[in-house]
Parts: C-alpha cells; structure tokens; sequence
C-alpha cells in the first residue's frame, strides 16, 4: 500500500462500516415498520422491523463492494475510480395488505428516506453542540477518542444524507421511483417499465459519471456551513 497508513485506514474503515450497516439497517427497518403500520405484516414477520444489521445485511451488497470501494479508494490505484454502490437486503411487503395502497405506497417508500434524515439531523445536533461548546476543536480534533468520536459523527451525517438523496431518484429499483409510480397516469406505465428494465444499469451510470457527486456536492457545502458557523 505504499505511503498509506495502514492502521489509519483500518480505523477509518471499521468506523465507516458500522455507520454504513447502522444507515442500511434503519432504511430497511423504516420501509418494513411503515409496511407493518399500513396493515402488511409480512416483513414484521420476518423480524426485519429492526436495527439488527443481520437481518438487513446482504454479503455483496453491504459488505463485499462497500469496502472494496473504500479500500481502493483509499489506496488510489488503478480501481479507485469505482463508484460506491451499496445495498442491504430488500425489505419485502405485500401491497394487497396494505390499507390504503397509495398512501402506504408513498409512505412506504419514503420511510427509509426518512430513517436516513432523522440519523442525520442527530449526528448533526450531536456535532453541533460538541462544536458550540468547545468539546471539539482545531486543537484535540485529532486526539485519541475525539478523533474517533468525530469521524463517527462525519460519516452518519454523509452517508445517511448521500443514501435519502440517492434513494430519491426516480430510478427503479429505489425509492423515487415508487413514488413517481403512484402519481403517473397509466399511459407512462411502458415507459416505466423500460426504467425498471434498466434502472440499475442507469444508477451505475449516473454515479460513475459523478452526477450524484453534483447534487450531493451543494448539499454537503450547506451542511458544512451550518456546522463549522459559529452561531452564537
């Protein structure tokens, strides 16, 4: 690995993962309680209304690609440039249970989003006030647990943001795409069907050319100015 420092790529890796099962596992758990609440018990059944990381973790989705991606990433070699791509296991439901299929299609689908958001407003509010109060500053950001204790915090607001961004896109299989389904009339119906046919292979596109980086970019700018600005 040349110059790279092992035990500082270790430490960064452990930490991102944990955020990164913890982020899968809430979305997963969102999308299967709001299931649950409209009336569709088949995820409930299945023990999948939890933070539980087995439950939601799939081997090459959540495990295999993430850390290769980072790893590589890291390194700077010639697979640097791969897209970071993860996914946990699909949550499923039964949509002829639910009580009210639009709404609960709506709302189900936005859940995830929203279990993203709701981890990202508290790692902000729990870095903000470590900021506020001088807990964390220029001078110890860098010492032992502190350093731990930030990049904990830099990685569940990231990643739960860039996942609710990424899961809005009108793109099947995510989230956006469920939807934007619920609103169509029923002449967008083959088109739709054609994005599902290659929603994936589009994603992969959209990443690799980096036009997830341009609308995550001023996002992350805002949230950046939010939280090093003093405010009082």
């Amino acid at each position: 690995m040349g110059n790279i420092d092992v035990v500082n790529l270790i430490s960064h890796l452990i930490i991102y993962m944990v955020v990164l099962l913890l982020a899968i596992s809430s979305h997963e758990a969102g999308h299967a309680w709001m299931s649950h609440k409209y009336g569709d018990d088949t995820a409930y059944l299945l023990g999948r209304v939890t933070l539980n990381p087995v439950k939601h973790t799939d081997p090459i989705g959540t495990l295999l690609i993430p850390i290769l991606s980072f790893v590589f990433g890291a390194v700077g070699g010639a697979l640097g440039s791969i897209p970071l791509i993860g996914w946990g296991i699909p949550t499923p439901v039964n949509p002829r249970r639910w009580t009210n299929y639009k709404q609960a299609n709506v709302m189900v689908s936005i859940a995830g989003i929203g279990a993203n958001l709701i981890l990202a407003m508290i790692g902000f509010a729990i870095f903000k006030t470590l900021l506020e109060t001088a807990v964390i500053n220029g001078a110890n950001a860098d010492d032992g647990i502190i350093k731990v204790v930030v990049m904990f915090l830099y990685y569940l607001i990231s990643l739960n943001v860039s996942l609710a961004v990424f899961n809005l896109l009108p793109f099947p299989p995510l989230d956006g795409s469920k939807v934007l389904s619920t609103f169509l009339p029923e002449s967008f119906s083959p088109i739709f069907a054609l994005f599902e046919q290659y929603g994936f292979l589009i994603l992969l596109l959209l990443v690799y050319w980096g036009i997830l980086g341009v609308i995550i970019g001023p996002i992350f700018t805002v949230i950046q100015y939010l939280l090093f600005t003093r405010w009082f």
